[in-house]
């Protein structure tokens, strides 16, 4: 197996698309109004409205309910991310250094899920996510 994407369920499909947008810059593909695919080089965020969650099965998933899941995201450098978002989103955490080797942003998207933003800081680090740079 092979891990493709992360959906989230929400109740504002477009206020979550504008933020993963304006987060990653990643292109989203839009096939219908509720459900958007934000395409990373490595993987995709999906997110699909309360209205798909019938077609999982009913009470199968729940919006803005998360306090379990982290989505993590690798990015260039981590102190510049903090400084483009600090005016728009909810910094839970500013970047700190993690003892696996990561220097770690921590903010919230709007409908409280917890969203990583980090940089490899350790050698080791590095070449362990040596194959996600761009």
């Amino acid at each position: 197996m092979n891990l493709i994407s992360v959906r989230l369920i929400t109740d504002h499909v477009d206020r979550l698309v504008d933020f993963y947008t304006r987060l990653t810059g990643a292109s989203v593909d839009r096939p219908t109004p509720d459900f958007a695919e934000l395409r990373t080089p490595n993987g995709t965020i999906a997110i699909g409205s309360t209205r798909t969650v019938g077609l999982f099965g009913p009470g199968s998933a729940e919006p803005a309910a998360n306090r379990s899941a982290i989505v993590e995201l690798i990015a260039e450098d981590v102190d510049v991310v903090h400084a483009e978002v600090s005016g728009w989103a909810e910094v839970v955490q500013a970047p700190t250094y993690m003892p696996w080797g990561n220097r770690s942003l921590l903010v919230r998207d709007p409908d409280g899920t917890l969203v990583n933003v980090f940089t490899p800081a350790t050698d080791a680090a590095r070449e362990k996510f040596a194959r996600f740079s761009r």
